[in-house]
């Protein structure tokens, strides 16, 4: 049976989520043009919102779990409808009810690893620092330039460490003054947020916030787009302040500088892939592109659908830790696209992405023809 939520707690709850303007939407239809799931099966942000006008909104199926976030609608939309606050909104209402369809049940487990480990991963918060094993990383201290935080994928993925060392390769080669905060540091709470558990992500946030300021950091260097954002633009909701530059700036501004050499010649075709939260959300296009640009033999092709028109990889709004079907994944269709722009390497800026090219890369049965790499693991083999 169907779970309808009263009109008026549908109403209220996006009020009090800065969702109200779902009242502006004149179901133009904009936002389904251009969401990437209509590349793969029907759906329509544009009836949701409809839904919610009305709160007459479903919250037991899975359409109000579909947005990854990606940031395409309001982008195209012309009335400034905020449908990923109206929609994060919804899952909040279904979060403090309880209710989740078996393809995010997943949460369950992942807010039980948050709140008890720190991780979405069920990884033990004493092996967050692992990864750095025999890099000669420093602890962080007060003083220090750069607090380095490579984020929970980074920390704990066998195949995501590598760009965590391939970054500790590069700051050091850099002779960057860096440090990490190893098992003090908790996930950033972007993802969780996202879908809707507002209290678990306020934990987070505020354990992060003391353990920074406990420990002088002024300044931030991040892997993920999405620890990015966080840090950004929503820990400052918190009277906070930290400055926090992605690997990809830092990069850009690293070899601007003259502080890292590019010495070795890279001669492969790169298609760039922009994650949402570095392009969309945040404007980072040109500096990862430059960056790459440097690198003696390289060739950077582009794939339709990039910069502001990127498409998403899938893994935003916590869909990284839910079910996709085979046939419904965005990311099989960028690994189509890399491969037909002639790229020998697919490369990209985020672990999410990461993530889900890997493996559409072997569900296409393209494994022998792209290779996906993070930025940094290039430019830690042209140094």
């Amino acid at each position: 049976m169907e779970t309808v939520t009263p009109y008026k707690e549908i109403i209220d709850v996006i009020k009090a989520n800065g969702g109200e303007s779902f009242r502006f939407c004149y179901q133009c239809g904009l936002c389904d043009a251009v969401c990437p799931w209509n590349r793969v099966r029907t759906f329509s942000m544009r009836k949701l919102i409809r839904e919610a006008t009305f709160g007459l909104t479903e919250i037991e199926g899975d359409d109000i779990w579909r947005c990854t976030t990606c940031g395409r609608c309001p982008q195209q939309c012309p009335r400034g409808v905020k449908q990923i606050e109206s929609g994060v909104s919804l899952r909040k209402i279904a979060t403090e009810y309880g209710v989740f369809p078996s393809s995010v049940r997943s949460l369950r487990s992942v807010a039980g690893s948050l709140t008890g480990k720190g991780n979405p991963l069920n990884e033990e918060r004493n092996k967050r620092a692992d990864w750095a094993e025999g890099l000669s990383v420093k602890p962080f201290t007060e003083g220090m330039e750069i607090l380095y935080f490579p984020g929970c994928y980074l920390c704990y993925d066998p195949r995501l460490k590598k760009v965590a060392v391939a970054t500790a390769n590069i700051l050091k080669e850099a002779g960057v003054d860096f440090g990490i905060l190893g098992s003090k540091e908790n996930c950033c709470g972007e993802s969780i947020r996202k879908t809707g558990d507002e209290e678990l992500f306020k934990r987070l946030t505020r354990e992060n916030i003391k353990i920074f300021i406990d420990n002088g950091v002024k300044k931030i260097l991040v892997s993920s787009p999405h620890c990015y954002h966080t840090f950004k633009n929503e820990y400052p909701e918190f009277r906070v302040n930290f400055e926090v530059i992605h690997i990809s700036q830092y990069l850009f501004d690293l070899i601007n500088e003259g502080r890292l050499k590019i010495s070795k010649e890279y001669g492969k075709k790169v298609a760039y892939h922009d994650p949402c939260y570095l392009g969309r959300h945040n404007g980072i296009y040109n500096e990862p592109r430059e960056t790459l640009k440097k690198i003696s033999g390289l060739e950077l092709v582009e794939m339709p659908d990039s910069f502001e028109d990127s498409l998403c990889c899938g893994g935003g709004g916590g869909r990284i830790w839910m079910e996709t079907p085979k046939n419904e994944r965005f990311s099989d269709i960028r690994i189509e696209q890399a491969v037909a722009a002639g790229a020998q390497i697919l490369a990209t800026s985020c672990p999410y992405c990461i993530t889900n090219f890997e493996e559409s890369r072997l569900n296409k049965g393209a494994a022998e023809k792209i290779e996906i790499r993070d930025i940094t693991e290039i430019i830690a083999e042209s140094i």
